[in-house]
């Protein structure tokens, strides 16, 4: 019989709701309330995001990170527009066209770039035909924070990108999946990752640090919202019960318990890392958020796995990726490394 299945580091997504969103919860759902967003939690959230980013934008809440991310971008883009990502953004690797099925036909136009990151020259040299009416118009460059491989935007890097985009008329769009874990890990306002820096609309995730569901889309010049309450409709994103979706995110809001779980994650994170690297485990990526990424060999991806551990191959043909949660224990580190000293002890013994 093999081993009961263990998905802590598979990925944040498997984590359960955090207690503070599930609090909220519960006290949310003692009665009736006004439907479709009109409730008070959906107000106030709204509110609390324009405190907590020091200003006056626009914000919408969705079920989940493709619709966060697609809506958003058919907002800004039209069928003719394309978007600039890196070659592992979610949006091109994930999300199934998601930008272009919203927005009538848009396209995605992907990169190559170091540790995750948009490599200006490379988009430069992907836009030279910009000016070419038989090609898409380039509308959009968008970044994701933390990135894919675990690395964090500066918010020097992050002007360059968006002095970049208004040289050329491009808006700058940042999918904050893990936004929170660049936060807590850059020790800056929130304000000075997003907008002061020059992002355009920011999808700013919460079901990867706590939550069940509900993403928010920030709009920091209300301009680029005008209309776009109907496409949430026209995208079954207007959530009837939206309360349900509102409240938890205020829970995880309150007192910092968003960057307190991302903190958390952060740490263990890198206390993996070093308990790995100690094991003479390859670290591939910088440890910056609550990622890490290793190298593993055949047999001990094979041992790992009837351990009943849990994780994906991310990068072929042998770098794997270790997610940690809001709730990563170091006894579920220890257990871990444990295993993978197991499987050493496995391999000197067949040798």
């Amino acid at each position: 019989m093999s081993a009961a299945q263990r998905h802590e580091f598979a990925s944040d997504n498997t984590a359960p709701i955090c207690p503070e969103a599930k609090k909220a919860l519960d006290e949310v759902n003692r009665g009736s309330a006004a439907a479709y967003g009109e409730d008070r939690w959906t107000e106030q959230l709204y509110e609390r995001i324009r405190e907590l980013f020091e200003c006056d934008c626009a914000v919408c809440l969705v079920s989940n990170g493709t619709a966060a991310n697609g809506l958003a971008l058919a907002q800004v883009c039209r069928s003719f527009h394309a978007v600039v990502c890196h070659e592992y953004a979610h949006i091109n690797t994930d999300e199934i066209g998601a930008c272009a099925f919203f927005s009538g036909g848009s396209t995605l136009i992907p990169v190559a770039g170091a540790k995750g990151k948009l490599d200006l020259e490379q988009v430069a040299r992907a836009l030279v035909r910009q000016q070419d009416l038989h090609w898409y118009k380039p509308r959009v460059l968008s970044v994701t924070q933390a990135t894919e491989l675990g690395t964090i935007y500066s918010t020097n890097e992050l002007r360059l990108i968006s002095t970049f985009a208004r040289e050329r008329g491009m808006l700058l769009h940042m999918d904050g999946a893990r936004f929170a874990n660049a936060v807590a890990a850059s020790r800056c306002p929130p304000k000075e990752l997003s907008w002061q820096a020059g992002v355009d609309v920011l999808c700013f995730g919460g079901i990867k640090n706590g939550l069940a569901a509900g993403e928010l889309i920030i709009f920091f010049d209300k301009t680029h919202a005008q209309g776009f309450e109907y496409r949430l409709k026209q995208g079954g994103q207007l959530t009837s019960k939206m309360r349900f979706l509102a409240a938890p995110w205020l829970g995880l809001l309150e007192a910092d318990v968003w960057l307190k779980n991302a903190a958390h994650a952060n740490s263990a994170a890198r206390n993996l890392a070093t308990a790995l690297t100690a094991e003479g485990v390859e670290i591939v990526y910088p440890v910056e958020a609550n990622a890490v990424f290793v190298r593993f060999d055949s047999l001990a991806i094979q041992k790992l796995y009837a351990l009943g551990w849990s994780f994906y191959k991310f990068v072929e043909p042998d770098v794997y990726r270790l997610m940690c949660s809001w709730n990563t224990t170091e006894e579920t580190i220890s257990t871990f490394i444990s295993d993978l000293q197991a499987t050493k002890s496995c391999a000197t013994a067949v040798h």
